[in-house]
């Protein structure tokens, strides 16, 4: 899942990259209004982390903004104002959820599942399955046919984004702008690759064939058939 977070306090923008990145989230940052307006305007997010205190434009009339154009991405403000109605104002602006710092990042992880539970159909729990597939995206685990699968980072999040679509045919570009940064640049077969790794970790030797190809138009996981 592709993350952007915009807060101005370098080391806490630092902080929160390397933890979601350890959390196999995809993440881009920035530190002010105009920058990330750019970065939201060249890409397409699952969820927005943003500080409401920001030099330049400010993050709630960057919500406001994207609110208006009917840009429905999930946004959990940061903020050190935490009057009931700074919340108000907050949340009347179109944000999600509202955190106020000091935080712990195991709570803001917990909110941002909510968050993507509910861009994800709105979904009860944390837990996918398709056919004998089970992906649990809070505890990182999978197991197919009650068999345990070790993932690489890349590959879970690359499977995640797969089964929180299930269904879906989603194009090589889009999954690789997804599970890599904003520096990703398309063309690359490093998707295929990946896909080849998933193939035979979750497939080879066991049935129906889930990940498939759909040609000249990218992949869909999804029963065979």
């Amino acid at each position: 899942m592709r993350l952007l977070v915009v807060e101005d306090e370098p080391s806490l923008r630092r902080l929160l990259v390397q933890r979601l990145r350890e959390e196999n989230y995809s993440v881009d940052d920035c530190g002010d209004g105009e920058s990330a307006r750019d970065y939201l305007a060249g890409a397409e997010y699952d969820a927005l982390i943003l500080d409401i205190m920001l030099p330049g434009i400010s993050g709630l009339a960057l919500l406001r903004g994207l609110r208006a154009k009917g840009d429905t991405t999930p946004v959990l403000l940061l903020t050190a104002r935490d009057s009931v109605g700074d919340r108000v104002e907050g949340l009347d602006c179109g944000a999600d959820d509202y955190l106020v710092k000091p935080f712990a990042f195991d709570e803001l992880a917990a909110r941002l599942r909510v968050l993507l539970r509910r861009r994800s159909g709105g979904a009860a729990s944390d837990i996918f399955r398709v056919a004998d597939l089970e992906v649990d995206c809070a505890r990182h685990t999978v197991t197919r046919g009650g068999v345990p699968i070790t993932l690489s980072g890349k590959e879970f999040a690359i499977l995640e984004y797969l089964i929180r679509n299930a269904g879906i045919v989603l194009s090589r570009d889009k999954i690789g702008r997804h599970i890599w940064n904003y520096d990703y640049e398309g063309g690359s077969n490093v998707v295929d690759v990946y896909i080849r790794y998933l193939r035979k970790k979750l497939d080879n030797g066991f049935s129906p064939r889930l990940i498939q190809t759909v040609r000249g138009a990218g992949y869909v996981l999804r029963e065979e058939e």
